[in-house]
C-alpha cells in the first residue's frame, strides 16, 4: 500500500474521531479504512490506537506519530503546491534594481514586454547606479554590469554582453579628422566619463592579454553617459560608449562610429539573486526573458 495515502487515511481518521468518519470523509470503506491503519502498524511494529467495540484512542507512540504524520503530510503538500506554482503563471510583485541608463534603454522595455505576457505580474523597478543589496532592499532581482564581487549566499546568471564604441561627430571628423588606429587618439579631444576620484580608461581587448588602457586628452568630463554622448553629437569631442547606447544618435548620423577595425572591449551584464532552494517561476522567468532579448538591444 501507498505510506502517504496510510498516512493521511489515520490522520483523518484520528481528527474525525472514528473510522467509520473517515470512511465517508475519504469515500473508503469502513474495513479499507482499518486496513491502511492496520499497514501502518505491521510496517512499524507498533501499535498506533487502541480498538474497541465501542471506542478508539491513540496510544502514546500513536499520539507522537499522529504529529510526526501531519508534518509529513504538509511537506508533501507544499512540494505539490511547489510542482503546480512553477505550471502556472507568474504573478505578484516582481522588484528589479538595475543602473539608470541600461535601465531605461535595454532592461525596462524587456521587463514591460515580459510582463505584457502575464497579467498578474506587477513591476516594480529601481533606477540607481548604487550597488542595492538585494536583501536589505527586498528586491529579487538586481541587473549589473562589469566584474562582480564575490558574494555569499547571491547567484549570478550572464543575461547579455555590449561592447563600447569611439564616436565623434561628423563636425568634429570634418574639422579634426579620422582616428584610424588607437595611437592616433593621443592627437584628438575625447570626452571622458569621471566621477570624483574616479575616472574611467578606455579600453580595447586584446588576444589573451588583459585590456589595453588609453586615457585621451580631455576638453570635458561628465558623469553621465547620456550627456556624453549628447555632447559628442555636438561636436565636443570623442567619446567612448556603450553600442546600445548611441545606436539610434548613429542610424540619424548625428555620430558616426570610428576605429571600427580595432577590436571593441566587451562589458558582461548579469542578473543577480538571493539563493533560494526554490527560485519563484517570477525570477526565472524574467531572467530567461532578459537572456532572450537584452542579447538583441544591446549588440
Amino acid at each position: 500500500m501507498d505510506r502517504l495515502l496510510s498516512m493521511a487515511v489515520f490522520v483523518r481518521a484520528v481528527d474525525l474521531g472514528s473510522f467509520a468518519a473517515a470512511a465517508e470523509a475519504l469515500r473508503l470503506s469502513g474495513p479499507m479504512v482499518g486496513k491502511h491503519v492496520r499497514f501502518l502498524e505491521e510496517r512499524l511494529g507498533v501499535r498506533l490506537i487502541n480498538r474497541t467495540t465501542r471506542r478508539q484512542s491513540l496510544t502514546d507512540f500513536g499520539r507522537a506519530y499522529y504529529e510526526r504524520c501531519k508534518v509529513v503530510l504538509a511537506e508533501a503538500d507544499a512540494a505539490d503546491e511547489l510542482a503546480a506554482d512553477q505550471l502556472c503563471a507568474p504573478r505578484g510583485r516582481l522588484r528589479v534594481t538595475m543602473p539608470a541608463l541600461l535601465g531605461r534603454y535595454c532592461v525596462m522595455p524587456a521587463l514591460l514586454k515580459f510582463a505584457q505576457q502575464y497579467p498578474l505580474l506587477e513591476l516594480d523597478l529601481s533606477f540607481s547606479d548604487r550597488i542595492a543589496d538585494l536583501a536589505e532592499g527586498g528586491f529579487d532581482l538586481a541587473i549589473r554590469t562589469g566584474n562582480l564581487e564575490d558574494r555569499a549566499g547571491v547567484i549570478a546568471r550572464r543575461v547579455a554582453r555590449h561592447r563600447m564604441v569611439v564616436c565623434a561627430s561628423p563636425s568634429y571628423i570634418e574639422m579634426h579628422g579620422q582616428p584610424l588606429q588607437i595611437e592616433d587618439l593621443a592627437s584628438h579631444h575625447a570626452i571622458i566619463y569621471s566621477r570624483p576620484g574616479w575616472v574611467h580608461p578606455w579600453l580595447f581587448a586584446r588576444k589573451e592579454q588583459a585590456p589595453r588602457e588609453v586615457m585621451p586628452v580631455s576638453r570635458v568630463k561628465l558623469d553621465d553617459m547620456d550627456a556624453i554622448a549628447d555632447a559628442a553629437a555636438a561636436g565636443f569631442g570623442l567619446a567612448w560608449l556603450p553600442s546600445w547606447l548611441i545606436r539610434e544618435r548613429v542610424e540619424a548620423g548625428t555620430l558616426v562610429r570610428l576605429l571600427t577595425a580595432q577590436p571593441a572591449y566587451a562589458f558582461d551584464n548579469y542578473a543577480m539573486w538571493l539563493q533560494t532552494p526554490h527560485l519563484p517561476l517570477k525570477v526565472r522567468l524574467a531572467v530567461d526573458a532578459l537572456a532572450v532579448d537584452l542579447p538583441k538591444v544591446m549588440a
